[in-house]
């Protein structure tokens, strides 16, 4: 397949898998035990959005860490502060405690995965590239696919906080696994670290990468928006439009991500053989399709046809944000760079659902779908048109 694929099964696949699998087991129990302090709709949303939050903020200061503590040691720092933030939910009495955990533990997302973001920088090839990091993107797409259901069993039969004890354990074996086999490489920046000009690394990224930021950048914005964004059009819409019942909406949702997962190893192979972009520009005219058709579904099979065709598009641009990233990055400033690309991306879906709420509020759902689906649509018109293709023949 590639390159070194036996090391990165275990420090990267493996790892990646097990705690995309304990974030599922969080899906279907957070909800529940924080409305169980009798808090607000609104409330509850916030503890729930606070994790992608702290990935937020965590994302530029992550990509500056790794110039001066090596990439292995970024990633055990943020596993051992998503296992202990997540652990201490147990103890937690106020929601000022859950906020508070909630923030840190997306702190430690933050550097987890932009050091794993940053080694698969250094691994892998760039004709190869594709393939890896689209691996890693369906990985992270299978553990939570499957991890909610456990998370709800364990829940039921345990206790509702016995799944943040489960987290906290899931990152222990993982940190275990990633100081045995994650292998420690030269720094392409070192050099620079010793001249005493490390500090103005950021702004310099930023001037000298600014047409990037604003082109590709922007086009990574809009996808991100319509990626979060329909994971919250769709039930919305199956239950308050359509009056679908929760087993129903369940059964969509699950069509579409069924889909979604099974196509990140092709949306890889067509990024190395084809291109960045032959994967890229099709996924989110798809995405955009399928969500612009939301308005029109009638009844179940309507919306699970939107549902497929959504999956589809998101499955065939597994990993290509990631890796075009990657391939744009300067490899004397690979940790500042993908912290601004990581930041730019988490803006964009986090904005997305937020951007549900807005023209919802004013208009309807429908109007949000088409909104979205506009917003898709011009994604990649900037990735077909601004963006130079990045692979490398």
């Amino acid at each position: 397949m590639f390159n070194n694929f036996r090391l990165l099964a275990f420090s990267v696949f493996i790892p990646t898998l097990l705690i995309s699998f304990s974030k599922g087991l969080l899906l279907p129990v957070l909800p529940v035990f924080v409305s169980s302090f009798e808090v607000s709709y609104g409330i509850i949303g916030l503890v729930l959005a606070m994790d992608a939050i702290g990935t937020l903020v965590g994302d530029i200061p992550a990509g500056s860490l790794l110039r001066y503590l090596d990439k292995k040691w970024v990633m055990l720092l943020g596993l051992a502060i998503m296992g202990l933030a997540v652990l201490a939910l147990v103890g937690a009495t106020t929601v000022w405690q859950l906020l508070l955990f909630r923030f840190v533990s997306g702190l430690g997302n933050a550097l987890n995965v932009m050091s794993l973001n940053a080694y698969l920088a250094d691994f892998t090839r760039r004709h190869e590239r594709g393939r890896v990091i689209a691996l890693f993107g369906g990985i992270n797409r299978i553990g939570q696919f499957v991890g909610p259901a456990l998370g709800g069993i364990l829940a039921s039969h345990l206790g509702i906080t016995s799944p943040f004890g489960f987290f906290a354990g899931f990152c222990l074996f993982t940190a275990l696994s990633t100081l045995f086999f994650v292998k420690r490489l030269p720094r392409a920046d070192s050099s620079l670290k010793a001249t005493g000009h490390s500090q103005h690394q950021l702004f310099k990224i930023l001037k000298e990468h600014k047409s990037i930021f604003l082109s590709a950048g922007l086009g990574m914005l809009f996808a991100q928006m319509i990626r979060e964004g329909r994971k919250v059009i769709i039930p919305l819409f199956a239950s308050d439009v359509l009056g679908l019942d929760i087993a129903a909406v369940g059964l969509i949702m699950s069509i579409g991500a069924a889909i979604d997962m099974s196509l990140f190893y092709p949306a890889g192979v067509v990024m190395d053989r084809w291109g960045r972009k032959f994967a890229i520009v099709p996924s989110f005219l798809l995405q955009a399709l399928g969500m612009i058709l939301v308005p029109l579904a009638g009844g179940f099979i309507g919306l699970s046809f939107c549902s497929a065709l959504m999956g589809l598009g998101n499955g065939m641009s597994s990993g290509t944000m990631m890796t075009l990233g990657t391939d744009l990055a300067p490899r004397d400033s690979l940790g500042e760079f993908l912290g601004v690309w990581r930041f730019i991306g988490d803006i964009g879906g986090t904005g997305g659902p937020l951007a549900v709420g807005a023209v919802a509020g004013v208009l309807s759902l429908g109007a949000s779908a088409i909104v979205l689906g506009t917003i898709g649509a011009l994604s990649a018109l900037v990735f077909a048109y601004l963006v130079p293709e990045t692979l490398k023949r």
